[in-house]
């Protein structure tokens, strides 16, 4: 994080939630660096390993009865890493919520191929199908608008290292538009290709800047590239 405030002391490590890096603490925010493979929300199937959960437990420091819990402020996909920012009351929440489009969210992925143009705009209204996947449509009508902001970092001859500005956060935006490219995220199941022999969904939150709820202070939060996306390049 760039711009500092005052933390909270950390909770012994037996309270520390498994799949989750805090990165800052205070009364209203508590913000994460979550791992891949880990759900932010519960589903039908899974309840309890989710950072919602994991967190909620951190929160009440072992200790059930506690009122203490964390509210969800934005979602990241189940196979993602990177920062997510959740709420510490109601207040929090409502704040961070009507703001967050106003926000700046940076993201870095691996895509299979190398892109003609190696800076740009991809823009597209995204609307949603009985299977609950995301796809581009021409009617503003029909669907809702999606811009992504693009600067390829590195290259080789089968897969281009990405920055991304999110500029609007639609469900699955990133995966949508490069796949619809041509040019999928490296690991993606869902709009990607098969991929044999990778290991996890080449997606990373990277960066995000907010106004804090309370001091409307500036606060920029901060991860690196995971290791692995390097490794993708360079195989």
């Amino acid at each position: 994080m760039r711009e500092s405030q005052k933390s909270f002391k950390s909770p012994p490590k037996r309270y520390q939630p498994r799949g989750l890096s805090i990165l800052y603490e205070d009364h209203d925010i508590l913000v994460v660096d979550k791992m891949s493979g880990l759900l932010t929300v519960s589903t039908e199937k899974v309840r309890e390993n989710t950072a919602y959960y994991l967190l909620n437990t951190y929160v009440r420091k072992g200790n059930p009865k506690s009122r203490n819990r964390v509210f969800i402020v934005h979602r990241l996909d189940r196979d993602a890493s990177g920062i997510i920012v959740f709420a510490k009351n109601e207040n929090a929440k409502r704040y961070l919520q009507k703001e967050w489009h106003g926000f700046t969210k940076k993201y870095y992925a691996v895509v299979h191929g190398t892109l003609p143009k190696k800076e740009g705009v991809i823009t597209s209204y995204l609307a949603e199908n009985r299977a609950h996947k995301m796809y581009s449509v021409d009617d503003p009508e029909k669907g809702k608008l999606a811009k992504t902001g693009f600067k390829v970092l590195r290259e080789s001859k089968k897969y281009s290292l990405l920055e991304i500005d999110l500029f609007t956060g639609r469900k699955n935006q990133i995966r949508v538009h490069f796949s619809e490219k041509g040019f999928p995220v490296a690991g993606d199941k869902i709009y990607g290709e098969k991929d044999t022999g990778i290991k996890r969904l080449a997606l990373h939150a990277g960066s995000l800047t907010i106004l804090h709820p309370d001091t409307k202070e500036k606060m920029t939060f901060e991860t690196k590239i995971p290791t692995y996306f390097k490794t993708l390049i360079n195989s």
